[in-house]
């Protein structure tokens, strides 16, 4: 699982580190591809190959599928990790998560998020502010009372 929020910047050349806590899982390579609210994505190949199947299962007849399909996959790369435990955040991916230079690289369970530092401050500001809320509104089974 996936935790935490490490600040970063990323190199001239788009390469960004990998959190050193996680950097085992990446040895065998990575897949980072365009992922919901702006932000990019980052699966261990195990992961992004369940992630797969449960996409691939969803029904092609739906233009919401189809849609979300072409917007995950399309936007998706297979990346290695370097000595440094850098890997490289692709042009197209950095234009749609509008990374210039800082990044956060959030925890979100199954995956790590990159995130533009301006995105990720205005999320963070949502999730303080909506917490409560939301929760409310997701079914959240461990945490009933």
């Amino acid at each position: 699982m996936f935790l935490g929020e490490y600040e970063y910047v990323v190199d001239e050349k788009g390469r960004v580190p990998v959190p050193p806590r996680y950097r085992d899982m990446f040895r065998g390579g990575a897949v980072v591809t365009r992922h919901l609210d702006r932000c990019i994505a980052l699966y261990t190949p195990a992961d992004w190959e369940q992630v797969s199947k449960q996409f691939a299962a969803l029904p092609v007849t739906r233009s919401a599928t189809r849609l979300t399909n072409r917007t995950i996959f399309s936007g998706a790369f297979t990346v290695d990790m370097d000595r440094q435990g850098r890997i490289i955040l692709p042009q197209p991916l950095r234009e749609y998560a509008q990374i210039r230079n800082g990044v956060t690289i959030a925890g979100a369970g199954m995956n790590l998020e990159v995130w533009s530092r301006e995105s990720w401050a205005e999320q963070r500001k949502l999730m303080d502010e909506q917490a409560s809320t939301i929760a409310e509104s997701v079914d959240i089974t461990p945490w009933r009372t």
